[in-house]
């Protein structure tokens, strides 16, 4: 006989290609967020700026994108393939128009970074809530990594696509000019392909998520920030943002320069000037990527055979792992590349292991009505803590330290203050080992929420001894 509809409303088929989809829009997303990383130290030349300047670049985008993130708002109450095709049509003109910027208006190329991440906003928000309307429990957790595997993959071939299209073009504008194309690509699938799934219908087939039934948006703020998980899981992700975020701008420069200092590489005085070493860290990137989020899944779905804490566990311990591997490879760039590159590595792969596994912790700790608006708070929170000031603030630190503009102050002030990552990734394991102390109890209280309650602002709570809920007002809950 025919197939049953899913409950979500979309078939096996158009899901599993929705998913694909998704990668293929966050694969592109990431790309065009790093292909400037990957030609910075052309674009430092052409435009005449220092570290400080450079940081700008990555900051205003992540600022603008910050900003916008409530857009996960609209996320939750209408239709989200054409929230995205909009966003993302809008990104890939603007990133266009940032390929054509002249040499004597930094400002301009400012301005057109910041407005792609108003585009990116749009997307980051809510495909990850698609997904989780789409699967549940395992394969919610397989898809999510899935999805996060375009993280690391779309971050290094930025570096890549940026680095070798700039150099067989001789010009570095000429990197800013692939994404657009596959970007309206990408709208022509999601408006072709993708099916809006049922909000919450495949956890709670019997109940039907209308507008009626969602609380407002200042209710849902106040019930997020009482979710101990949600809150804590935020900041170790900070953490993660910040270091990540540094590492994105500052890695390859930070390699040319140490290539410099040790006479490996002759200093930069025509274009083209790191693209060996952006070509390599791409690779890296998109290696350790994939292994990072492979093994963290892995791992922290053996370790939940023994305790219902392996996810933040696991979080934690990419991190605190990851740390004393950075500072290697800060310390060993002056003495040998090999080692350098070694130990990035290993430092990149422990860092990725958190990626869809913190996606997972918010998908599960947050009631469904109210992951899109989590998802944007957890931009916001994340970037202005994170990585919307780490490249900057790397800079800035960077030109405080250097006392001449002599080969040895242009690497050792850069290694110096890239050494702040290492203390921020030991601050981000703390809050994931704090996180496992309630990670428990916000499931639970999640996955037994009634809908039909929301609307009046209210929230279950969980007795753990009997397994009933009881309803109560939001401003009378103490999670």
């Amino acid at each position: 006989g025919p197939e049953a509809e899913p409950p979500s409303g979309v078939s096996r088929k158009r899901a599993l290609l929705t998913v694909f989809i998704l990668c293929y829009v966050n694969l592109l997303n990431y790309m065009d967020r790093f292909t400037v990383a990957g030609v910075l130290p052309d674009i430092e030349r052409d435009f005449g700026i220092n570290d400080e300047k450079s940081g700008l670049l990555q900051t205003v985008f992540i600022c603008s994108y910050m900003f916008l993130a409530p857009f996960g708002y609209l996320g939750d109450r209408y239709n989200r393939k054409f929230i995205m095709s909009v966003g993302i049509a809008f990104w890939s003109v603007v990133t266009l128009a940032s390929s054509y910027t002249p040499r004597s208006l930094f400002w301009l190329l400012l301005l057109t970074r910041g407005l792609v991440g108003v585009g990116e906003a749009s997307y980051s928000t809510i495909a990850p809530t698609i997904i989780a309307d789409l699967y549940v429990k395992e394969r919610r957790t397989n898809m999510l990594s899935f999805f996060y595997f375009a993280i690391p993959v779309g971050s290094g071939l930025g570096y890549i696509v940026g680095s070798q299209v700039g150099s067989l073009a001789g010009d570095w504008h000429w990197a800013l000019r692939v994404t657009p194309g596959l970007g309206l690509v990408a709208v022509l699938l999601l408006l072709l392909v993708v099916k809006e799934p049922k909000r919450g219908a495949v956890e709670h087939p019997e109940h039907q998520m209308r507008q009626s039934s969602q609380s407002s948006w200042l209710a849902d703020l106040l019930a997020l920030s009482r979710n101990h998980s949600f809150v804590l899981c935020h900041f170790g992700f900070t953490a993660v943002a910040f270091v990540t975020g540094s590492l994105a701008l500052w890695a390859p420069t930070f390699l040319f320069r140490a290539a410099v200092f040790t006479g490996e590489r002759a200093p930069c005085v025509a274009g083209n000037c790191a693209a060996s070493d952006s070509l390599i860290f791409g690779t890296i990137t998109c290696v350790t990527g994939v292994l990072g989020v492979a093994s963290g899944v892995q791992v922290s779905r053996l370790l939940r055979r023994r305790t219902q804490r392996a996810d933040p566990l696991v979080c934690a311990a990419g991190l605190l792992v990851s740390a004393p591997f950075l500072y290697l490879a800060l310390v060993f760039a002056q003495a040998s590349t090999v080692a350098t590159y070694v130990f990035i590595f290993f430092g990149e792969t422990f860092l990725s292991m958190n990626w869809a596994i913190v996606a997972d912790i918010l998908l599960y700790v947050v009631v469904p009505t109210r992951r899109s608006t989590a998802e944007a708070l957890q931009i916001v929170v994340s970037h202005l803590l994170g990585d919307a000031g780490s490249p900057y603030l790397i800079g800035v630190v960077s030109d405080s330290l250097r006392r001449s503009d002599s080969f040895l102050w242009q690497f050792r002030s850069l290694q110096l203050s890239l050494l702040l990552c290492c203390f921020i990734a030991v601050v981000g394991g703390a809050f994931f080992l704090a996180t496992a102390l309630f990670i428990e109890e916000d499931r639970r209280r999640a996955e037994t929420y009634d809908p039909a309650v929301l609307s009046a602002g209210e929230e279950p709570i969980v007795v753990p001894r009997s397994g009933r809920s009881a309803r109560v007002p939001v401003s009378s809950v103490l999670v």
